[in-house]
């Protein structure tokens, strides 16, 4: 149900960071929100979303942190904080998605309804390197499906010598990333391509393939918060059991990649669908420090063999 806030009363009311800051948590907390788009609570996620509409940072040291959270507001931020904070309690609009900025392994990215807000555990082994399985530096990596180009630019910052293409199927997902590529100043190594998965990448050759598709399986979608409807359902649902996608995506792997190259692939919850769909696949789960599932991996050769195996 929708708040109804006397606006020019809550103006006048509150006057402070720290006073909007503490409304807006209890607006959050009288309407049940969710939270999963970068913040796990309702303190953090009006922090954030305060701070990003002031164009403010939103880390700082304690004392002067302290200090900035008693500094007055104009009337005129303290009428548009009102109205966005009431969009993200009505309309349950992720807060991303208010202040068209999302954050993935450290780094600022613009997102908007066409492409999903990153979340993935990849960021982990990005900023490892993938240090647990690979033994060389990747020179040319694919990421498949990669909406607003988060992983696909954040591998170019890890790999530093590695030619990136960002692939994906929707023009419209791959017009914001080739904004954040050009943000980045990556548009001579991070290439935006439109493919369904890689039926389009004839002849070429990767070290590394990592993939977040679409995984969400049909009793998922039927149950996902409101706040998740707000991205595009093409980059969600994965038909019954989430996993419509990954037999394309392991077929064509072997074709495009590299002699000892790797394929990473995102099945979020339908990795419990997995072992019934591919019993005989000899695939590693990543096991992650920070939190986070559902990312395989597998070599070429075991995807070789394993694909040589069933048909025969």
């Amino acid at each position: 149900m929708n708040q109804q806030i006397n606006i020019e009363q809550t103006v006048n009311e509150l006057h402070t960071i720290l006073d909007l800051v503490r409304w807006s948590v209890s607006r959050f907390n009288e309407a049940g929100l969710y939270y999963g788009h970068g913040t796990d609570n309702p303190w953090d996620e009006a922090t954030s979303l305060i701070l990003q509409l002031l164009h403010l940072p939103q880390t700082l040291p304690l004392q002067t942190g302290d200090q900035l959270f008693h500094s007055r507001l104009t009337t005129a931020e303290k009428v548009n904080l009102v109205a966005m904070i009431l969009r993200r309690v009505n309309e349950r609009i992720p807060a991303a998605y208010l202040t068209n900025q999302a954050w993935f392994c450290n780094l600022p990215f613009y997102v908007d309804e066409r492409v999903l807000i990153p979340r993935s555990p990849f960021a982990e082994l990005i900023q490892n390197k993938f240090d647990a399985w690979l033994s060389y530096e990747p020179l040319t990596i694919l990421d498949l499906c990669t909406g607003g180009g988060c992983i696909a630019i954040a591998l170019a910052y890890a790999f530093e010598n590695a030619q990136v293409d960002a692939v994906d199927i929707s023009p419209d997902a791959l017009d914001v990333a080739e904004m954040n590529i050009n943000e980045h100043g990556l548009s001579e190594r991070v290439f935006p391509i439109q493919s369904d998965l890689m039926t389009a990448l004839k002849g070429q050759c990767y070290d590394l393939i990592v993939c977040n598709p679409p995984y969400v399986d049909a009793e998922d979608m039927d149950d996902l918060p409101d706040e998740y409807h707000h991205e595009p359902e093409l980059a969600l649902a994965a038909g019954e059991d989430g996993l419509d996608l990954v037999d394309d995506i392991l077929r064509q792997a072997p074709e495009f990649l590299a002699e000892g190259g790797w394929l990473f692939v995102e099945v979020g919850n339908s990795e419990v669908h997995m072992p019934t769909k591919y019993p005989d696949l000899p695939i590693t789960w990543v096991e992650f420090e920070n939190g986070g599932n559902g990312v395989f991996a597998i070599n070429k050769t075991d995807l070789v063999e394993y694909w040589h195996s069933i048909q025969h």
